[in-house]
């Protein structure tokens, strides 16, 4: 088999993998996302506090995503920027703009709103949402490509947070050498770091650990003018 026909193979297989678990995740009762998606917030803001001094992309919820809002709240509560991403082109990475609580909006692709003509910004660290995760930290998007483009092209790359929900965990999702892992992976099960190929559940404190190292390593939060 050439390589175009593997790749059409594949990429049939992650359609098939993506309608799945999309289906799956909007049949499941309103009030269980939201005692999942409450037990991820929970998560995000122990494990990670460094989000306060940072600038933190998010998603809009959509199909019964996890919804980023309240965990954004509280980081904002304690001083961190939120920011909403927009398509800008089909090849191109994602563009990010401020957002707070009435925030003049704009449909945009799928009709997601997202800010309409904010401040632009470079998000020191995402929020990830997943329809589909690995067991070596990769993520099944909605597979356009947006979010490997961002953080590929970004410098320093921002850390990227996977969330999901833990029902949409797989063996492998045949990643590409485009593809780009999570640092790590949160879900209502707890938080996990992508270490060494694989996804290791770690404890709160030994996330904020390799959190605040992978910081240090990639100097974030970025320097900007008026800090």
């Amino acid at each position: 088999m050439d390589a175009s026909a593997k790749w059409s193979q594949i990429s049939a297989w992650r359609r098939e993998q993506r309608a799945a678990l999309i289906a799956r995740r909007v049949a499941l009762p309103a009030a269980q996302r939201r005692e999942w998606s409450a037990a991820i917030s929970a998560c995000l803001e122990s494990c990670f506090p460094r989000l306060a001094e940072m600038t933190v992309g998010f998603c809009w919820p959509y199909r019964g995503e996890f919804d980023a809002r309240f965990a954004i709240r509280y980081f904002r509560e304690r001083g961190a920027t939120a920011a909403l991403p927009a398509v800008v082109g089909k090849a191109s990475p994602l563009q990010f703009r401020k957002w707070w609580p009435g925030a003049p909006m704009t449909p945009g692709v799928y009709d997601i709103p997202v800010p309409d003509g904010t401040e632009l910004m470079v998000p020191d660290a995402v929020i990830v949402p997943m329809n589909g995760f690995d067991e070596r930290g990769y993520r099944l998007g909605y597979g356009g490509g947006y979010f490997d483009r961002t953080l590929a092209a970004a410098a320093p790359r921002p850390l990227a947070i996977g969330v999901s929900f833990e029902f949409a965990r797989l063996p492998t999702i045949v990643p590409q050498p485009h593809d780009i892992a999570m640092d790590f992976v949160v879900t209502e099960a707890g938080v996990h770091a992508v270490s060494n190929e694989r996804l290791e559940s770690i404890t709160p404190e030994e996330c904020r650990a390799r959190a605040q190292r992978l910081c240090a390593g990639r100097g974030l939060p970025r320097q900007r003018a008026g800090r």
